[in-house]
């Protein structure tokens, strides 16, 4: 499992235009599942991303973790893509949907995340806070 973690000022995910879910600060996290992830590396993985100490202290120090801000987790299966070879990306590192989205919608639910549409062709909009971007997997 890969998770891109990226401290945000804010974040918004559309489908078809419209948009379907938005937070303040806090995190946007791009999800990859790998078809060898199970519940325990989900449960890993999420409980890593929520206790990141990436926010800033009263003294302006990366030291606090997310407390009460927000989440939204949004599925990235192109996170498995492999380009060591030629210009076209591979995919085959990545979970069939059968696999992925009980993983996804678990990470989310853990985290209390809002979230994107799995599957679907999303425009995500975010305004980076830092910038600060993190790669946590397992």
């Amino acid at each position: 499992m890969r998770a891109l973690v990226q401290r945000v000022s804010s974040a918004s995910v559309a489908v078809a235009g419209e948009q379907i879910a938005a937070i303040g600060p806090g995190l946007l996290v791009l999800l990859g599942i790998s078809e060898s992830d199970d519940e325990a590396v989900c449960d890993w993985v999420a409980d890593k991303v929520r206790g990141l100490r990436i926010f800033a202290d009263a003294e302006g120090k990366m030291n606090e973790p997310l407390g009460d801000r927000e989440i939204l987790v949004i599925s990235q299966f192109t996170l498995y893509g492999d380009a060591s070879k030629g210009l076209r990306p591979s995919f085959t590192g990545a979970a069939p949907p059968h696999h992925a989205e009980p993983l996804y919608d678990r990470f989310r639910t853990r985290l209390g995340a809002a979230g994107g549409s799995f599957g679907a062709h999303m425009a995500v909009s975010l305004v980076n806070d830092g910038p600060v971007t993190l790669l946590v997997e397992r």
